[in-house]
């Protein structure tokens, strides 16, 4: 049996369907029972546990052969690297008492570089923190999200214009679709190199692309011509702090500007095993787009 934290999110729901698709027992971890019904509705167990209360996690954990878990980031949180460790520390605490065989984490490229590098930090101390556990472990690390894009749709069809981070916006950077995430996890969960204490996994789309390409991908869902242009630095921080809390904002400021260095988050030298989704950049974001 396996345990999944966060299933009815688009990793885990994708990871879940794909288990039971292949007929293994799936115990959903969700922490609003609203969100119940489309799990059970294709065979998986539900269990009700909060990210940070330890104790009931372990709980929905126990029993489960493996667990897949991830680390959201809320961006509505006041201080986002605290409320990202303690998360951290629950977890942890959780698959300690429960003590399944194999733990399935879900990082992010750039996990490797250690501390100063925003987001890819927070999973650096992750990886860190679940290496102290004696168990097997998957770091599954997952390129930028396709579906991320979603939320800069609306501006660009007001206007023309899709306000881009990356600069320029013909740098190709790593991209996967949040479902080929779980694909690849339920794979990994299903075939676990059994001899190895840990595998390190990255995983990204069928080809990297650019906001140029988001554009081009756009124009093409849309019907008309929209253009990328880099969002100037100086607006980084007011743009984002417009939707996320201004802890998030800072920290998305700073995975902005590491990315500007260019070529720090990617794969880890030397990692090797890259596995790579199915899903195009523009059937991704076809959900995302209304069009008429």
């Amino acid at each position: 049996m396996i345990a999944i934290l966060g299933a009815a999110g688009k990793i885990g729901y994708s990871t879940a369907k794909a288990l039971r698709e292949a007929g293994v027992p799936v115990r959903a971890i969700l922490r609003d029972p609203a969100k119940a019904d489309r799990l059970t509705g294709i065979g998986c167990d539900v269990a009700l546990a909060d990210l940070q209360d330890a104790k009931a996690l372990a709980g929905a954990m126990s029993g489960a052969d493996s667990v897949q878990v991830i680390l959201p980031a809320d961006p509505r949180a006041e201080d986002i690297k605290a409320d990202m460790r303690r998360s951290i520390e629950s977890i942890a605490d959780a698959l300690e008492e429960a003590r399944p065989g194999l733990v399935l984490a879900i990082s992010d490229y750039g996990a490797h570089l250690g501390e100063g590098f925003a987001i890819p930090s927070m999973f650096h101390m992750f990886e860190q923190r679940l290496r102290q556990l004696d168990m097997r472990r998957i770091f599954l690390r997952s390129a930028e999200h396709m579906e991320g894009w979603g939320r800069a749709v609306p501006a660009a069809i007001a206007t023309g214009i899709l306000p881009s981070f990356h600069d320029p916006v013909e740098k190709q950077i790593p991209n996967v679709s949040a479902q080929d995430v779980g694909r690849i996890a339920a794979d990994l969960l299903l075939r676990p190199e059994i001899e190895t204490r840990e595998q390190i996994v990255h995983a990204e789309g069928p080809r990297r692309y650019s906001a140029s390409d988001v554009a081009a991908a756009l124009s093409q869902l849309l019907g008309r011509t929209i253009t990328a242009k880099p969002l100037p630095r100086s607006q980084w921080r007011e743009s984002l702090g417009r939707v996320v809390s201004a802890s998030a904002a800072d920290l998305l400021t700073e995975l902005y500007e590491v990315h500007s260095r260019g070529g720090l988050i990617d794969v880890e030298p030397n990692a090797g095993d890259v596995r790579y989704g199915t899903t195009e950049l523009i059937d991704a974001l076809r959900p995302v787009v209304s069009v008429g």
